[in-house]
């Protein structure tokens, strides 16, 4: 009776299953998207119930396409959206507010005043972050500050935070089990990551009650059983990651100095720095890429707000192209940018800049500019925030980049592979599964099941579809930077009074 391993990958604009069998092959995949809630500038939201709904819809679906149910299943491994912030009441198991995304800014004025205390130093130093609304701390102070009733029942213990991967666990186990991993704990500004509990200073300083942090638990491991009729046999949940750590671990960067950048809605790209947290004097963060059996990998990440996203408002916001993939086939028609850059800071700059106050610029526009530069533009746009991640990453760790792994849904897209290359001016490397996030969850749940005996055997199926190298002259590429890097500067503090 053959045997998978099913991924539940939580993403920020849709749920999606996939069921991977022994020789990590995707067997099955089910998608649907969700409702993006935007009830200002700024705020962006999602409904905690339409989560929970989309992403058991696509597990039931994907394996009705394979005609099983749970008792084919060997384990469940959970990646997810990081840093989003849902906060329910332990007894009801309903959330008290929509979840708030990590895109979210409405907590910049807080951050700010966190900056002015002088809190960066120590903020860094225990957490590995920098202060940015970013994170699921400020956002859990937003929810109790804000909601009637909501920090009254804080203090009573009635309330719950999770990140959604501890959503997710909470509703398979119908309340049974309120966990996180130390990959998504490492993203909340409320974790210690080298102590590796939660800070008792960082909740203090936000006025978070201890008792509605969930238990930390490590990446890999069996955290309990389903306890949902949903399965028809009792499955278990057996690995956690946030997306990014997860395709670190899909692309199998296991060893020190190994990089990926993964294009989705953002683009993320984490350096493996092996068993020491590297701070970065660069605005990288510093993170915990997973634990296994009791040892810590630690990672430096640059996180960039808008990657493909960029892509979905060239179709959604602008109408230029019909479908996200079209915008390939656009952007070939025209030789270069024609001199037009595309900064798509839309909801502040992230690493290394970390400006929540930026905003999305185009300039270099002429007579002769197009929908076709506008489409190039905007895929070099995702690849020179790329470039500026890397060269910090490289200033930071004294590491050369010999290639960089990629994944997530744009990396399909050859013409920006290719960019990307052109840019950074080092090899790029694409393997033949792309979705590296759920492979990486469906590893980690695979290893603590015996699904998968070792990760060397696993090592063994990362296959290659294809390189990238890098075509420019060193000359040309110089004159890109600096106009890029001059455009930046107009993008940034845009909306500061």
């Amino acid at each position: 009776m053959e045997k998978f391993i099913l991924a539940l990958d939580q993403g920020t604009t849709s749920s999606r299953a996939l069921l991977f069998d022994k020789a990590g092959n995707i067997r099955s995949v089910a998608q649907k998207e969700f409702q993006q809630i935007f009830p200002k500038p700024g705020w962006v939201e999602h409904d905690p119930n339409e989560i929970w709904s989309s992403q058991v819809s696509v597990a039931a679906e994907a394996m009705s396409k394979m005609g099983i149910n749970g008792t084919y299943v060997a384990g469940i491994g959970i990646t997810n959206q990081r840093e989003t912030t849902i906060v329910w009441d332990k007894r009801t198991g309903e959330p008290v507010y929509n979840a708030i995304v990590w895109q979210d800014r409405r907590t910049s004025g807080y951050c700010d005043e966190l900056k002015n205390k002088g809190m960066a130093e120590t903020i860094r130093e225990k957490t590995g972050l920098v202060i940015d609304a970013y994170f699921s701390g400020t956002k859990i102070k937003w929810i109790l500050d804000n909601v009637e009733g909501a920090r009254e029942k804080a203090n009573r213990g009635e309330l719950a935070f999770g990140t959604v991967d501890s959503w997710l666990v909470w509703k398979l186990t119908q309340g049974r089990t309120h966990i996180t991993d130390v990959t998504n704990a490492s993203r909340t500004m409320l974790y210690n990551i080298k102590k590796l509990d939660w800070d008792d200073d960082m909740l203090k300083l936000m006025d978070i009650p201890k008792t509605m942090m969930p238990q930390v638990k490590s990446s890999s491991e069996v955290y309990d059983h389903t306890n949902t009729t949903f399965f028809a046999s009792k499955v278990p949940i057996a690995g956690i990651a946030g997306d990014q750590q997860a395709a670190l671990f899909g692309q199998m960067c296991t060893e020190e100095g190994m990089s990926k950048n993964t294009y989705g809605t953002g683009c993320f790209m984490l350096l493996n720095t092996g068993e020491k947290p590297f701070i970065s004097k660069n605005n990288l963060v510093t993170t915990i890429a997973w634990q296994i059996n009791g040892k810590t990998t630690y990672a430096l990440e640059g996180s960039i707000f808008i990657g493909g996203a960029v892509v979905q408002w060239l179709r959604d916001g602008l109408g230029i192209i019909k479908s996200s993939a079209d915008v390939e086939a656009l952007a070939r028609q025209v030789e270069d940018s024609g001199d037009l850059f595309f900064v798509p800071t839309f909801t502040g700059m992230g690493a290394p800049y970390w400006d929540q106050y930026a905003r999305g610029l185009m300039v270099g526009i002429s007579r002769g500019t197009t929908r076709a530069h506008i489409a190039r533009a905007a895929l070099e746009g995702i690849a020179f925030q790329t470039m500026d991640v890397l060269n910090v990453m490289q200033k930071d760790t004294g590491m050369e980049a010999i290639e960089l792994r990629v994944d997530g849904g744009a990396s399909a897209n050859n013409l920006l592979m290719q960019i990307q290359a052109d840019i950074i001016n080092t090899k790029v490397v694409r393997p033949k599964v792309i979705e590296t996030t759920a492979l990486g969850a469906a590893y980690l749940a695979g290893l603590a099941t015996g699904f998968w005996e070792s990760l060397d055997e696993i090592k063994q199926q990362w296959q290659l579809d294809k390189s990238f190298e890098p075509t420019l002259s060193a000359e040309e590429t110089k004159v890109r930077r600096e106009k890029w890097a001059d455009a930046v500067n107009r993008a940034k503090s845009w909306t500061k009074e």
